[in-house]
């Protein structure tokens, strides 16, 4: 018998965007699974009603189709925003451990590198969540002032021909904001929460990554939800007759929110938005925690 060869390491570059394709694949997987009930959590933000009265009024006026309205958008939103904050999270983490002698991170840390990955992905991402915003918006407007996008990049086309480059990142400074809250309530809460179920309580690897994905999606949704809310006015709002905004940015609009409904007027939609992003969260972990696996059996 010949001597068996030794596997041969994965390429330098692949090792360097594995962290960065892992993390956009799990993204667009959970995407496609979740996008009917982020449609509905957008309707109702725009105050179409409760989750059954937004869902009933869709199924019966627009068909089953307007609940992947802008799928498209979803899925580019994905590819550029969860490719950059799941990548550079991971990157920053691992470089953060080397430099701590390959001890695990402090909470605070953790934190704080979420904070960072949550900026990058979110600048990256914000023209692909502007185009997703409006095109799911676009039904709940007269009929003379929607925009019929055709998909996403007919979305990211007319934008820059219609408002100018610049027009991709509007309502950039509050989706920067709102993804910062997000990634440091899921980034920092999975790593701390699969450090204490596997470490302290000795779970097994799947009740390991499942209470680690619940506990993630939690705090992604608590953290994150006024943000969003604020996000989701600055994106959709119109210009009235005279050609002025309602809303002059995004304190402008979380005051004058505060002022119209007080503080839980932020949260509006809250259960709806906490089924929508604690299983997108949970799904996203697990499908990266498939994708890895499989890429250990084939020896990437």
């Amino acid at each position: 018998m010949g001597e068996e060869k030794p596997k041969s390491s994965p390429p330098r570059v692949w090792k360097t965007v594995k962290p960065f394709v892992n993390g956009g694949a799990s993204g667009m997987l959970a995407t496609c699974v979740i996008q009917p009930i982020d449609m509905v959590k957008v309707r109702i933000q725009l105050g179409q009603g409760s989750a059954l009265h937004v869902t009933k009024n869709m199924l019966a006026q627009e068909g089953v189709g307007a609940f992947y309205k802008g799928l498209s958008a979803g899925l580019l939103r994905q590819a550029t925003y969860t490719t950059a904050r799941l990548g550079s999270f991971r990157v920053l983490t691992n470089k953060a451990i080397e430099a701590n002698d390959g001890k695990p991170l402090p909470l605070i840390q953790k934190a704080f590198i979420g904070l960072t990955a949550g900026a990058i992905g979110a600048c990256v991402g914000s023209p692909a969540d502007l185009a997703l915003i409006r095109m799911q918006a676009d039904a709940t407007l007269p009929p003379a002032q929607r925009r019929n996008y055709k998909n996403a990049f007919h979305a990211l086309y007319r934008i820059v021909a219609d408002e100018g480059v610049l027009a991709l990142w509007k309502g950039a400074g509050p989706t920067v904001v709102r993804a910062m809250a997000l990634n440091m309530g899921m980034l920092a809460s999975y790593d701390q929460s699969v450090e204490l179920f596997r470490d302290s309580l000795g779970f097994g690897e799947v009740s390991t990554v499942l209470g680690a994905s619940a506990v993630s999606g939690f705090f992604a949704s608590a953290c994150s939800l006024p943000f969003d809310y604020v996000k989701t006015q600055i994106q959709k709002m119109q210009p009235d007759a005279n050609g002025k905004y309602p809303y002059t940015g995004s304190f402008d609009c979380a005051l004058k929110t505060l002022k119209a409904g007080g503080p839980l007027k932020f949260y509006t939609g809250f259960p709806v938005y906490c089924v929508r992003i604690a299983p997108h969260v949970m799904m996203t972990w697990i499908f990266l925690n498939q994708i890895q696996k499989i890429e250990e059996m084939v020896g990437l």
